[in-house]
């Protein structure tokens, strides 16, 4: 179970990106999300039935709110651990995945307010 607490009227100080704005992007990305895992499914060959295997520490919101507040405040994967209550190659793996297809759903005017320095605007150029 994670201890991880959201604050609405904080989204935009914390992730650069209006309370509003959050809503559209974390329901844009859940859809993108299930259309990839429905992909993925029909492509696998299944060894283990269906809702097996080991449940998320995270929500998905918490998994796509992980990776803006990583892209906001380019902070360690250990303390992005910390703040979410998971390890820290959870927390790397989690912005390893949804980053892409944040990416994807992202109008440029709105990356821009995510993005705040020059380290992100690589990570940006490598996506």
């Amino acid at each position: 179970m994670t201890t991880f607490v959201w604050h609405p009227q904080e989204s935009e100080r914390l992730l650069g990106i209006r309370y509003e704005q959050l809503e559209k992007l974390l329901k844009q990305a859940e859809k993108l999300h299930n259309n990839r895992q429905e992909i993925a499914t029909a492509k696998k060959v299944k060894i283990i039935a269906s809702g097996g295997g080991r449940p998320p520490k995270l929500s998905i919101s918490e998994q796509i709110i992980l990776t803006l507040t990583y892209l906001r405040h380019l902070t360690t994967f250990q303390l992005l651990g910390i703040q979410f209550g998971v390890s820290e190659t959870t927390a790397n793996d989690t912005f390893n995945y949804w980053w892409p297809i944040i990416g994807d759903l992202l109008p440029a005017s709105l990356l821009e307010q995510v993005k705040k320095t020059q380290v992100t605007k690589k990570l940006l150029r490598k996506f």
